[in-house]
């Protein structure tokens, strides 16, 4: 979702796409459509994504928009012109889940209005596949991407325009998704805010997710107990934020006595997966000391010069581990 300006200060409000993450229904269009309603001095462009595209039935082809409400429902190159804002904005609308035809290489703008937007919601070989070099080459103000869930900016473009004899800057951008949409989805999410004058483009991008999902590793130290590992997730927890989403590896190693119990690990709620990738930190030049010319003693021998983040010493850990349960069955 992007927001652009003109230099009146009148609202553009742009969805490229995928403003439901499925088929809406028709309640929720009318709920939607009572949002956009509400915004005073703002035109709302939206086209749909793979995720809301235009079935047969879709109640997009039905639905009557507010005044302020513009979709694309062509699945061809189609343009939406606001003379009150001197802004065309072109798009094309999915029709089907997957679209693998580059359908934007010679989308190029057709000068109706000064301010002249491409809505473009893709990028992957399933989802109409862009050519970044043709996409910026194609000459638009701006092109609001959509469908890459994370906030990115493709390109900035700057170039002499002779109706304005200066520097004339362009941006192609992703504002990604609102709030996060699954547990992959992390880092910041917002929406874009921008500005076109006869100047170019200038935007920022604006943070406003309710949470995120942070995926947090955490590094035990060897005679960590389970309450303490626990208190090490609580106080990292809180420091980035409980109203977060988090994915907590534990990494390092862990006394060979310790069993830690993952079952009680989260603090606040709020943590999906737990996974433990921690080794038992046995000391090994005393276990090769009492075990010196048996099998455990000669595999330790054999590992124990190697450093600790390499395979061969994850495997003399695993070995001795494998080695010592044994045992203590016998």
């Amino acid at each position: 979702m992007t927001e652009v300006c003109n230099e009146e200060k009148a609202e553009l409000l742009l969805i490229a796409g995928d403003l439901f993450h499925r088929q809406p229904l028709l309640r929720e269009l009318k709920e939607v459509n009572s949002l956009f309603e509400a915004l005073k001095n703002t035109q709302v462009v939206l086209i749909a994504g793979n995720h809301d595209h235009l079935k047969r039935d879709s109640f997009y082809r039905t639905f009557e928009w507010a005044e302020n409400v513009h979709m694309i429902l062509s699945g061809e190159l189609a343009c939406v012109e606001l003379p009150g804002l001197s802004a065309a904005v072109y798009g094309l609308s999915y029709h089907a889940k997957e679209t693998a035809e580059r359908r934007y290489d010679g989308a190029a703008p057709q000068g109706r209005q000064k301010y002249e937007i491409l809505l473009a919601h893709g990028g992957d070989e399933k989802h109409i596949p862009i050519c970044r070099e043709k996409l910026i080459g194609l000459g638009y103000d701006y092109v609001a991407l959509g469908h890459i869930h994370k906030p990115q900016v493709l390109a900035e473009n700057r170039w002499k325009r002779p109706e304005y004899g200066k520097v004339y800057n362009s941006r192609t951008a992703y504002s990604g998704a609102l709030e996060p949409v699954d547990k992959n989805d992390t880092g910041k999410h917002g929406y874009i805010l921008g500005e076109l004058t006869g100047e170019g483009c200038r935007m920022q991008f604006v943070p406003c997710a309710s949470r995120e999902y942070v995926h947090l590793e955490i590094t035990a130290e060897r005679r960590m107990t389970s309450h303490a590992l626990k208190e090490c997730i609580r106080s990292r927890i809180r420091e980035l934020g409980t109203r977060n989403i988090y994915r907590v590896t534990v990494k390092g190693f862990h006394d060979p006595d310790i069993l830690f119990d993952l079952e009680d690990m989260d603090p606040y709620g709020n943590i999906t997966d737990l996974i433990d990738e921690t080794k038992p930190a046995y000391d090994f030049a005393r276990l090769l000391g009492q075990n010196r010319g048996d099998l455990l003693g000669r595999f330790i021998e054999s590992l124990m010069d190697y450093d600790e983040d390499s395979v061969e010493y994850l495997a003399l850990c695993e070995g001795v581990q494998a080695l010592m349960e044994t045992r203590r069955s016998i």
